[in-house]
C-alpha cells in the first residue's frame, strides 16, 4: 500500500491513468484534494481503483466541506484510514469514544457526498455504521462543493 502524499505528480499520474489531462491548479493542500475529488468522481465506482493519496486527498476535502456546512462537535464522522472530524452543532464529547460516532470506507463517503448513493441506502446495506441520537448526516447529503 502506497504511504506516499498527495503531490501534484500522484495527481497527475493518477489523472493520466483515467486519461483526464493534468491537474492546472495550485498546489495548496486544498487545491490539490479539490483535483483529487474530481479525479476520483471521473474514476469508475468512485475511486474503487483510485491511488491511495488521490482517494486520501477527495476524502479530506468532503469531510473538511461537511465540518464547513455543518460545524460543531456532535458527531465525528472516521473515514479510515483517511480522516475524520467532528461536526454537527450540539452537545460534545471532551474525551473517551464520542456517544454519536459515523463510520464508512472511502468509497461510500465519497459516493454519498456526491450523491451517487443514499443515506437510507448505506444503512440499508451496512456500509454506514451510525451510533447515537444525532448520527443521522442525511440532512447534510448530498454535499455541495461550492
Amino acid at each position: 500500500m502506497s504511504r506516499s502524499p498527495l503531490t501534484r505528480a500522484v495527481l497527475d499520474e493518477q489523472r493520466a491513468a483515467l486519461g483526464l489531462p493534468p491537474h492546472r491548479g495550485g498546489d495548496e493542500p486544498a487545491d490539490l484534494r479539490r483535483a483529487a475529488l474530481e479525479t476520483v468522481l471521473a474514476a469508475p465506482g468512485s475511486g474503487a481503483g483510485a491511488a491511495r493519496p488521490v482517494v486520501k486527498g477527495a476524502v479530506r476535502f468532503l469531510l473538511d466541506r461537511l465540518a464547513e456546512l455543518a460545524p460543531g462537535r456532535s458527531v465525528e464522522v472516521r473515514v479510515p484510514p483517511h480522516a475524520a472530524v467532528q461536526c454537527v452543532d450540539g452537545p460534545h464529547h471532551t474525551r473517551g469514544t464520542p456517544p454519536n460516532v459515523v463510520e464508512m470506507d472511502g468509497e461510500t463517503w465519497i459516493a454519498l457526498a456526491a450523491g451517487r448513493l443514499t443515506w437510507a441506502e448505506a444503512l440499508e446495506t451496512g456500509r454506514v455504521r451510525a451510533s447515537g441520537a444525532r448520527a443521522d448526516l442525511s440532512a447534510y447529503l448530498p454535499i455541495p462543493l461550492d
